[in-house]
């Protein structure tokens, strides 16, 4: 069956997958009218998109272990790997606020205030960083897949805890936006999404492992089955009396039991992704190099930095909060096809760019 490719196709074709669902979350969110929210399709849109934030964060933990592992290979420093990726973590965090300004300039309304809010960048590049140094600083394999595990689950487990302390009140400003849920200046906190780097940094250390695609296929039959048992397992739980005091943990926001269930779905979704992309039962099984969701997937940080200010900036104003749900499905396609054709125009303009830095200039 051959070896499998440094870069797997279908872990780039998940996360072109999760920028739609991103799309989708932003466009229905900010363009469907109010009487329309209280229908199923909303209802389901919003489920759907819902999975954009844990597959970002899931996936960028899958590569601070591949990444840092292909890096060290090469170089033979562990060290210098593990930092190399670590960077990576710290620039995230760095364009998060870069973002904010950007929206502070463009979008009237916004305040300075606005710019230290804790949103999905300013949660996914700290806990890259630190994934990465614990990466670096554990040497075996066995006890990173338990490091990682266990702080996957603290972190979930430990959020309705968190979010009721009432000491988390003395915390200056900024700190507790990133550490709990604050209103107007919390998109996302460190519990529990953090927890899904992690959980993607385990997954991430049993890939690496891989050195045939026959054995990477088994390996992802493991995940998609692991992903029905803790979908089924969460399911039931969420039947059981709560680990915590009454009022204390909300199964939509803050439960383990729903940060397991997703979990579960983005497992089996990668299992099914990986059939799909990698025709594992083929005769010549693939690792494709190109296709659209593969752009989207590669340029993810792109698409989410230009779409959030069109879909909610002044561009598309009389669009807000205007259209039916089954006009927003109809925007939705339409915008997704555009930011397709802009992410082809900034790869052209990008690889025009490098071959002509590559090229020698006559003296």
């Amino acid at each position: 069956m051959g070896t499998p490719s440094n870069r797997r196709a279908y872990i780039d074709w998940m996360r072109g997958l999760s920028v739609l669902f991103m799309i989708e979350a932003h466009t229905f969110d900010a363009w469907t009218v109010y009487a329309d929210r209280k229908t199923w399709t909303y209802a389901i849109a919003t489920f759907i998109g819902g999975l954009a934030a844990p597959m970002f964060l899931f996936l960028a933990g899958v590569s601070v272990a591949m990444a840092g592992s292909a890096r060290a290979r090469r170089t033979g420093d562990r060290a210098a790997a593990a930092w190399s990726v670590q960077k990576r973590g710290w620039q995230i965090f760095g364009l998060a606020f870069l973002f904010r300004l950007q929206s502070f300039v463009l979008s009237p309304g916004s305040t300075f205030k606005g710019i230290f809010k804790a949103d999905i960048l300013n949660i996914m590049g700290p806990s890259i960083a630190a994934a990465s140094w614990l990466w670096g600083r554990i040497g075996r394999h066995r006890t990173r897949l338990a490091v990682f595990g266990a702080v996957a689950c603290a972190f979930t487990y430990l959020t309705p805890i968190v979010r009721a302390a009432s000491w988390m009140a003395w915390l200056p400003d900024p700190i507790e936006w990133y550490i709990r849920p604050f209103p107007r200046m919390s998109v996302f906190t460190l519990f529990p999404w953090s927890g899904y780097v992690f959980a993607g940094a385990f997954v991430g250390e049993l890939l690496d492992g891989v050195n045939t695609p026959a054995e990477e296929w088994r390996k992802n039959q493991r995940f998609a089955l692991a992903g029905v048992a803790l979908i089924l397992a969460g399911y039931s739980a969420s039947f059981l009396p709560s680990l915590y005091p009454p009022g204390q943990s909300n199964f939509w926001t803050s439960s383990p039991t729903f940060y397991f269930i997703k979990i579960g779905v983005m497992l089996v979704l990668m299992g099914l992704i990986y059939i799909y992309v990698q025709r594992p039962l083929s005769a010549e099984p693939q690792n494709p190099t190109w296709s659209p969701m593969l752009e989207f997937g590669r340029s993810s940080l792109f698409v989410y930095w230009i779409h959030v200010e069109i879909v909610y900036g002044v561009l598309t104003y009389p669009l807000h909060r205007r259209l039916p749900v089954w006009q927003s499905i109809i925007a939705f396609a339409l915008f997704s096809a555009l930011m397709y054709a802009v992410t082809l125009l900034k790869n052209r303009i990008v690889n025009k760019w490098r071959s002509k830095a590559a090229t020698p200039q006559p003296t």
